[in-house]
């Protein structure tokens, strides 16, 4: 009788480095954390320096190596570049150069399971930290995606001397610190091996949580959530759907009231010209996305409604307003082209072209309000007829 063979399993090839930061940094934190709490107790200031050594590695790697660097939303003056080289160094999540090469292939290949490097496709475990203990395909970094970095002085100084940068970032700073305070155990436990521990975690929930749990309002069609629980540990980089569609955009939070507190420094510091050449995405294109996703969501939910066909009709109106409005915004584009020079009929061709802008702006807006009614009124319709 003849058997099939068993299925052959591919042992993956385990990195050491960071599976043991990961281990000993987590039962450091699990362990030795609470007893010495426990026996001797720690003061005020080594909690202050576990709070702003945290907030500084965490904001370094949100402003620095993830909207400046990897995205180049902004520019900023090299006293700030070389701030975040170090702080982001301390936090010990691989070099800006290591960073930003998997996360624009996270960008560019989102969702593939064999070329994005934290598929949150492939489970939790996965995309949290498993990528980075074990190599896979999607592992191998492409550094063609980062030729522009490599023009950057600071990056390939931090990327060169990265192993004596963590060390003196980590060990030499604390170390000054406890012997300053007089107690450099709990310094280095407080400020150092739980904060770390902290600052990667949270970090991860961004590539597993973020990609897991919440709304998608501008792109339905990738795993990317707007995750407040994730928004509120991660200086605003929560709001993970918007910056998946408009990811160039120096801000994830658009609005004032949105908690986005990278936003609100480098945004501040541009009024100081330390930061500059800050990138925001047109609000009709904003508009745009979330209209697309509206009119999928109401077609999915119409089409059960009571009175399908009427509501579907009243969709189908909409749709074609829709697309009368997005031609008229491109026509106002390509005017707006057209428009040189600085005489007066041009200043005047240019500014009646912004007023017609706005009046686009406000009928996507209105249509956005209509179609939430529309789903509403199919709703209750449904509901009242059952």
């Amino acid at each position: 009788m003849r058997t099939t063979p068993p299925a052959t399993i591919t042992k993956l090839k385990r990195f050491w480095p960071s599976t043991l930061l990961f281990a000993i940094t987590g039962i450091l934190a699990l362990t030795a954390v609470p007893i010495y709490g426990v026996v001797y107790g720690y003061h005020w200031y080594q909690w202050l320096a576990f709070a702003i050594f945290g907030g500084l590695c965490a904001f370094s790697i949100s402003a620095g190596t993830h909207r400046m660097w990897s995205h180049r939303s902004y520019d900023a003056h090299w006293s700030l570049r070389l701030f975040f080289a170090l702080f982001s160094a301390a936090a010990i999540q691989g070099s800006i150069l290591n960073w930003c090469a998997g996360h624009r292939n996270h960008h560019r290949y989102t969702d593939d399971n064999d070329r994005d490097p934290y598929s949150a496709r492939r489970g939790f475990w996965f995309s949290h930290i498993d990528w980075m203990m074990h190599e896979y395909p999607s592992s191998h970094l492409d550094y063609k995606n980062v030729a522009d970095l490599k023009q950057d002085k600071i990056v390939m100084w931090q990327h060169n001397y990265y192993i004596p940068i963590i060390i003196s970032m980590n060990l030499g700073i604390l170390l000054v610190l406890g012997l300053l305070t007089g107690d450099v155990i709990g310094m280095l436990l407080l400020a150092g091996v739980l904060r770390l521990v902290v600052n990667h975690h949270t970090t991860f929930m961004i590539n597993s949580l973020a990609h897991m749990w919440g709304p998608r309002p501008y792109k339905d069609d990738i795993s990317a959530r707007d995750n407040y629980l994730v928004n509120f540990f991660l200086c605003g980089e929560g709001y993970h759907n918007y910056h998946h569609t408009f990811q160039t955009d120096y801000r994830n939070g658009i609005h004032l009231y949105h908690y986005d507190p990278t936003k609100w420094v480098i945004k501040l510091l541009s009024w100081l010209r330390i930061t500059y050449n800050l990138k925001v995405a047109s609000p009709i294109q904003i508009q745009k996305a979330k209209l697309s996703v509206q009119f999928r969501q109401a077609e999915r939910k119409l089409a059960i409604g009571k009175r399908k066909e009427e509501w579907l009709q009243l969709l189908r109106n909409e749709s074609a307003q829709f697309s009368k409005t997005l031609d008229n915004w491109k026509k106002l584009q390509l005017q707006n082209t057209q428009c040189h020079g600085e005489q007066l009929t041009e200043k005047w061709n240019r500014m009646t072209i912004q007023s017609k802008v706005k009046e686009v702006e406000y009928s996507l807006k209105m249509q956005s309000k209509r179609l939430g009614l529309l789903i509403k009124q199919c709703q209750a319709d449904t509901t009242a007829a059952t």
